[in-house]
């Protein structure tokens, strides 16, 4: 049997080009532009998945990019199959029960969706100290949440506090992100952790890398769209006061 012959320079390029990370790149600059909305999924009624691809804030923003990259790996592109990643992605082993079951903080939401092989959390093996932090934003500021009135989804979402407040996880310094960036693949959800009382993660948005330079692809409150930093990450981190570090995770 011949070997086969090595392929043409172009077709190797072309095949690196759909690596996960960049085909988590390019869908995500599909929805440059795309204005910023909070609140999207904070509905009346009872919790149901939500599907909008006009608007975004950070975390749907990563969230459909997910979904939808999930479709092309698999091969299935079709609205039903792109419902069940987003579910799959978005709620507490991808099921539906009530409001506490959609993974409203970060690091919940981290770990929950490395459990189920969506990602890989990568901030410990660059360098990322352990830390611990007592969550309780949400419960604590319950007139924001219209969903919290309720009792029985206050008390499971205290209990997710609790847990969460009691579950280490590794953030990368602000001093040492600088360091490590040239780690950091295209495609990576970088999550930037913060100094605000009861709360994990403040921000989050996919690594892209332009004329060498590292930058976030995010969906931006301060742009109010889906933007490309000016900044490259690094700048992007040191000039928000009330950020602290950064989660770095991979795309499985």
């Amino acid at each position: 049997m011949k070997t086969p012959a090595t392929p043409p320079k172009n077709q190797q390029t072309t095949e690196q080009d759909f690596s996960p990370g960049n085909l988590v790149v390019e869908t995500g600059r599909f929805f440059l532009g795309a204005p910023y909305r909070e609140g999207t999924l904070e509905g009346p009624g009872r919790e149901k998945l939500i599907v909008n691809l006009q608007a975004f804030d950070c975390t749907t923003f990563v969230e459909t990019v997910l979904a939808l990259v999930r479709c092309a790996s698999s091969g299935k592109l079709s609205t039903q199959e792109f419902r069940r990643n987003l579910r799959r992605i978005r709620y507490r082993r991808g099921k539906i029960d009530g409001y506490a079951s959609r993974l409203h903080y970060f690091t919940d939401w981290l770990a929950d969706n490395q459990k189920k092989k969506t990602l890989t959390d990568v901030s410990r093996d660059l360098g990322g100290e352990r830390r611990q932090k007592e969550i309780h934003f949400m419960t604590t500021r319950r007139e924001r949440y219209a969903a919290l009135k309720n009792q029985t989804q206050a008390g499971k979402m205290r209990r997710t506090e609790r847990r969460l407040s009691r579950s280490p996880f590794y953030v990368i310094g602000k001093e040492r992100v600088s360091r490590i960036q040239d780690d950091i693949q295209p495609g990576d959800l970088i999550a930037f952790t913060t100094n605000q009382e009861g709360l994990d993660v403040a921000h989050v948005g996919l690594a892209v890398r332009e004329r060498g330079r590292l930058r976030l692809l995010h969906a931006s409150r301060r742009e109010g769209a889906v933007v490309v930093s000016r900044e490259t990450l690094s700048d992007y981190l040191r000039r928000r006061g009330n950020f602290t570090g950064i989660l770095v995770a991979r795309v499985l």
